[in-house]
């Protein structure tokens, strides 16, 4: 693979059927991932906001400290962290 950076490179790797390191993805992995992405494909969506938050939350968490993405969630004034997110994300670090 060229890239292995970013959501772009894992999507592109699916699409290919072959990994990041270049091994082939087996058939029943790339089959499972197809049918879930189809039922999400066929969901009703409410709005962009709860969407772009949730990205944020479960992205930001793996890069951001607690205290540092509540802060920022709330700046850019959206809900701040909730008690399952922070025990969901934050609870074995």
């Amino acid at each position: 693979m060229a890239d292995t950076k970013g959501a772009d490179a894992v999507d592109n790797a699916i699409a290919q059927g072959i990994d990041l390191d270049g091994s082939p993805i087996p058939a029943k992995k790339l089959e499972l991932y197809n049918q879930v992405m189809g039922l999400e494909a066929g969901r009703q969506r409410s709005g962009v906001s709860n969407t772009m938050r949730s990205r944020i939350v479960r992205i930001g968490a793996k890069h951001i400290a607690q205290e540092e993405l509540n802060q920022m969630l709330i700046d850019a004034d959206f809900a701040a962290l909730k008690e399952k997110e922070i025990a969901f994300y934050y609870g074995g670090k």
